[in-house]
């Protein structure tokens, strides 16, 4: 068992076909799995296609539309030049109108897209046309059958990938959904023990829904927002009173207030959303958008009037009232009742009565920061606490012309001055404007200032604040807020009310709300079971993260993924076995299928993605597959199946099969599913297999998203490069050479296009060299035999070095590094040996050429496997390279490596001499020295006291102590700079080779290199004569 590794990936959904970004990161897996495998060990990567959720359906819907709607070909509108024109002439028309309105509002405009294709990017988007570029056209129509894509696109994506050299099991492929019976069963059986153990519930929960698809709206369900989770705020209810100034602009709010009163309904209010309810104490009025679009919506549970924004209105006939009671804000879900429309101007002016607040009577004034997507469109103001508030506020009192414009008289703003509140230390009691002062902040247009002083007051107010008004005076705000949002919703001045975090679309382009649904949901975040898998995931022993900072991203997870739902009413994927109108969701039946790859080779074998019966290696059935049966294979303390119809040689095997390759060793994936999946598998693991966390994964490698020629790809710029065409155009090895080194971070990598193609120069370039120099040229040009000279030696211990730095490389999934070091050092140094080799008039040595060239072969073998197969095979080796064992070689003579160091220097600097001798010069004297002159022995012996040789290393305050030294022990001053350089130099010198750098005297004889490298040096310099002496 030690010597197995199995490495997976997150099979990529197939709705289309592979692209750079997946190749990039399945790389990670595929030069991992085959560099285990050079390490003799069985290395298994597995690979399937996932069909699960909404966007294959989504997609197969919007074509059918097309088809009923255009026909077959469809003759789409935007296709006649007068409909273009007219379409493009009303996106004109709305780009002017959104520009004329944003300058009422004094709001810089930004620019209006007139143009379909500015629109889009691309033009309108239609089904038709994106399977247009991926299938033929008289093939499409079938697409109308979501089934279909899942006939289609799977097996072309094994055929990209087998061109791609992927060096996958394929017998253990397969695709998700009820449509592969086999994986079907498996996960019914996943949930039924997930729902044995409690980790699956039934309630009321709030997640981010669709209205138009009439579901939760999960991450992969989603074309926007992918990650985005619900917010909860808090609905403040100001309530209007009648207009008390007699402006022509309230009638509409006049007649609202009598209908509201003789229908006998509990008010009108506007209601602004909050994230600090504890601060309702400071209020000192309300602001609206000006040019802002309200509507009065009637609020069936409470018989009361909401002045707020047409999208929040719409969400908020999505949640419950009182979820206990199934009691919602509406009477019927998702559907609303408008009574009457306002523009902002129109609410403007009006007197409120605020609750919570030291005013008896506040007003409604102008903001024009206000963000109409978020939030209600209303804002109350703060200004003791909030740094926008404030310098609103402000700017009405100081600018009486300003506040004239939108129809503000004095008395609505100068009696009220800001309340404090909360207390700070260091921040007094009213920090907005202290951050304001200290800041300079003089207008609401400082947006990078207000944003810092914004989240600076927010933070030391909720971990640093403790109230000074009101009754929980004297606590901290952090205990206070609850109790406060707790008490005014008890008391019917507010309501809870949650919007997603940021936007989301859904794939049928449907903005997404927050819905509150009766759900089956997994309960993430419980305590005990997320102890367990934080005890798991922070212990270095049991789990590898490669990064502290995807480490960080696991543990952050954790604390904050909570209740998921994990069902659906529509879409591809397994029904819930105890509850079959919900459909399980693609987050959720994707969490332990990497155990069914270890049987899916007796269940559906090669050739057999959706799992037909008759094509069953172990002839198996879908529906002898019973629970008892997976039980069996992957729980511990149960027995074989009474009864079953499966063999009971085939049950063991699979199960014996499970056991050999559990736990996953590695599976590697993308960055942003860290806050998903790959936390979710963590949970699943930890809940199907609670007694055995040995089985739980050992460890995630993540990376961060692909660039083209350091450019996001883009279809528009040219730049979006499918996986096939990348093969077709730079060959399997260079694309996966040019993905090697893109890079290896949380960064977005680089793939540049110039070093696939020089990735093909170098990789001929370096097989022809082997097969002239190994299998061409004539063996009595060689050298052979025990007699060694310098620069074997050296090339000889630098192929020892570069192996092993490559292994540890490749370990560590630095394969940009290992790359560096197997392939281009490697290259280095058997270039400057052939270099000796050539002007020196010495024939190259035979064993050690032939040691590097295979050397090279295996390790570059986990990058470019056809180009080794290729060279290996024209060797005569025997076998495949990617059978061949990693190289066994001696450890690095750090001498050697320094001798060799020290030519490579002296070269350097003797080039930068000659360089700067005078034209025509063709002689010069090398002067070796024995010694260091004083200054330098004391700096070295000063190194050496600060060595530690257990780590190898120095001291963290190296150069700290450095500078210490130097000062006190270095008379001269322009001795010291010199003595810091020199320090440093061997610094990078003893990083390199080892405590030897640091040695007094040389270790080796300098003269005796320079002299057996004589020739080369001459004609490297191009000099007639050079002489070397001792000094």
């Amino acid at each position: 068992k030690e010597d197995k590794f199995i490495v997976t990936f997150p099979y990529p959904y197939s709705n289309g076909h592979l692209h750079l970004g997946h190749a990039f990161s399945l790389t990670k897996a595929v030069f991992r799995s085959q560099f285990e495998r050079n390490r003799g060990k069985n290395s298994l990567f597995p690979f399937a296609f996932h069909c699960t959720g909404m966007p294959i359906q989504a997609a197969a819907n919007k074509l059918k539309s097309e088809i009923e709607n255009y026909g077959i070909p469809p003759q789409f509108p935007e296709e006649d030049p007068e409909v273009r024109a007219k379409m493009e002439a009303e996106l004109a028309a709305a780009a002017k109108a959104k520009a004329d309105k944003a300058a009422a509002s004094g709001a810089k405009a930004k620019g209006g897209k007139t143009k379909l294709v500015q629109k889009t990017g691309t033009g309108i988007v239609r089904q038709w046309n994106i399977l247009k570029r991926m299938v033929p056209e008289d093939e499409i129509p079938a697409f109308a059958d979501p089934i279909h894509w899942l006939k289609y696109f799977p097996p072309i994506g094994v055929e990209h990938m087998k061109r791609f050299g992927s060096g996958v099991d394929w017998r253990r492929a397969f695709i998700t959904t009820s449509v592969n019976g086999y994986y079907d069963a498996f996960i019914r059986w996943q949930f039924n023990v997930l729902r044995e153990k409690g980790k699956v519930l039934f309630g009321k929960r709030n997640n981010v829904y669709s209205i138009l698809d009439g579901q939760v709206c999960a991450d992969h369900d989603r074309s926007e927002g992918e990650g985005v989770g619900p917010q909860e705020y808090v609905l403040i209810k100001l309530k209007v009173l009648a207009p008390d100034h007699g402006q022509e602009r309230h009638g509409k709010m006049e007649k609202l207030l009598k209908r509201v009163e003789d229908e006998g309904k509990k008010g009108v209010y506007l209601v602004p959303a909050t994230l600090r309810p504890e601060t309702m104490y400071g209020q000192t009025n309300c602001f609206v958008l000006p040019t802002g679009e309200y509507g009065a919506y009637y609020i069936d549970a409470t018989d009361e009037v909401f002045i707020m924004s047409a999208r929040s209105a719409r969400g908020l006939s999505c949640q419950a009232y009182d979820a206990a009671n199934d009691v919602y804000f509406t009477k019927e879900f998702g559907k609303i009742t408008c009574l009457e429309t306002f523009t902002g101007d129109e609410l403007l002016g009006l007197p409120l009565k605020a609750p919570n607040a030291s005013y008896e009577k506040v007003y409604t004034l102008p903001l024009l920061t206000i963000s109409m997507g978020k939030g209600t469109g209303v804002v109350t103001s703060v200004p003791s606490d909030a740094p926008d508030d404030h310098v609103a506020l402000k700017a009405l009192k100081d600018k009486p012309d300003f506040a004239a414009k939108y129809g503000i008289t004095p008395d609505m703003v100068e009696p009220f001055e800001v309340v404090p509140i909360i207390s700070i230390e260091g921040y007094g009691e009213a920090s907005a404007v202290f951050m304001c002062e200290k800041l300079n902040i003089t207008s609401f247009n400082d947006k990078a200032k207000l944003a810092q002083a914004k989240d600076e007051t927010y933070l030391k107010g909720f971990t640093m604040g403790v109230m000074t008004y009101g009754p929980y005076a004297g606590k901290k705000v952090s205990e206070a807020k609850p109790l406060i949002k707790d008490e005014m919703i008890a008391a019917g001045q507010a309501h809870l009310y949650f919007e997603p975090e940021s936007k989301v679309v859904s794939r049928t382009n449907d903005e997404c709300v927050v819905a509150s649904t009766d759900q089956w949901y997994l309960a993430y975040g419980e305590e005990s079971w997320c102890s367990a898998v934080k005890k798991h995931v922070l212990n270095d022993e049991t789990f590898n993260a490669y990064d502290a900072t995807s480490l960080e991203k696991y543990d952050a997870t954790l604390d904050w993924l909570k209740e998921w739902a994990c069902t659906r009413q529509f879409g591809l994927g397994t029904f819930l076995p105890w509850d079959t109108q919900w459909v399980i969701e693609s987050l959720s039946d994707s969490t332990i299928y990497m155990a069914y790859y270890t049987i899916a080779h007796y269940l559906q074998g090669e050739n057999n993605l959706n799992g037909e019966e008759s094509k069953s290696p172990a002839n198996v059935k879908v529906e002898d597959l019973t629970d008892d049966v997976f039980n069996f294979i992957y729980r511990k303390g149960f027995s074989l199946p009474e009864g079953s119809k499966i063999s009971s040689e085939t049950l063991t095997k699979m199960r014996d099969e499970f056991r050999y390759w559990y736990p996953m060793d590695l599976r590697v994936s993308a960055k942003d599913l860290i806050p998903n999946h790959l936390t979710m598998a963590l949970y699943n693991h930890a809940a199907i297999w609670d007694d055995e966390p040995d089985l739980w994964p050992r460890g995630y490698y993540t990376n961060g998203h692909i660039m083209v020629d350091a450019e996001k790809m883009s279809k528009s710029k040219g730049n979006f490069l499918m996986m096939l065409e990348t093969i077709n155009k730079y060959s399997a090895d260079a694309t996966r050479f040019a993905c090697a080194d893109a890079g290896d971070t949380l960064d977005d990598a680089n793939f540049s296009r110039d070093t696939a193609n020089a990735a093909i120069i170098s990789l001929t370039n370096e097989a022809t060299f082997i097969k002239e120099i190994l299998l061409e040229t004539d063996k009595s040009t060689l050298r052979s035999g025990d007699d060694l000279k310098f620069m074997d030696k050296v090339l000889e211990n630098e192929t020892n070095r570069l192996v092993k730095a490559t292994e540890d490389c490749f370990e560590a999934m630095q394969f940009r590094e290992g790359l560096q070091k197997g392939w281009f050092e490697m290259l280095i140094a058997k270039n400057q040996y052939k270099s000796w080799c050539e002007d020196s008039g010495i024939a190259m040595h035979e064993r050690i050429v032939r040691k590097w060239a295979e050397s090279l072969i295996v390790a570059i073998c986990p990058i470019c496997p056809h180009w080794s197969e290729t060279v290996w095979k024209d060797l005569g080796k025997e076998g495949l390279a990617i059978r061949a064992p990693w190289p066994v070689v001696d450890e690095e003579d750090k001498l050697l490596t320094r001798q060799a160091k020290f030519l490579r220097d002296a070269l350097k600097n003797f080039r930068t001499a000659a360089g700067k001798a005078k034209k025509g010069w063709k002689t010069a004297t090398i002067l070796v020295a024995e010694d260091y002159p004083q200054w330098k022995i004391d700096a070295l012996l000063w190194m050496q006291s600060t060595y530690d040789k257990a780590s190898g290393s120095f001291p963290d305050t190296f150069m700290k102590d450095l500078k210490q030294w130097s000062t006190g022990n270095v008379k001269d001053k322009k001795q010291i700079k010199l003595t810091m350089q020199f320090v440093s130099f061997m610094k990078r010198e003893v990083d390199d080779v080892g405590e030897v750098g640091m040695d007094i005297k040389c270790p080796f004889d300098q003269m005796a290199i320079m002299n057996e490298s004589l020739a080369y040096i001459k004609s490297q310099l191009n000099l007639g004569e050079v002489g070397i002496g001792r000094v």
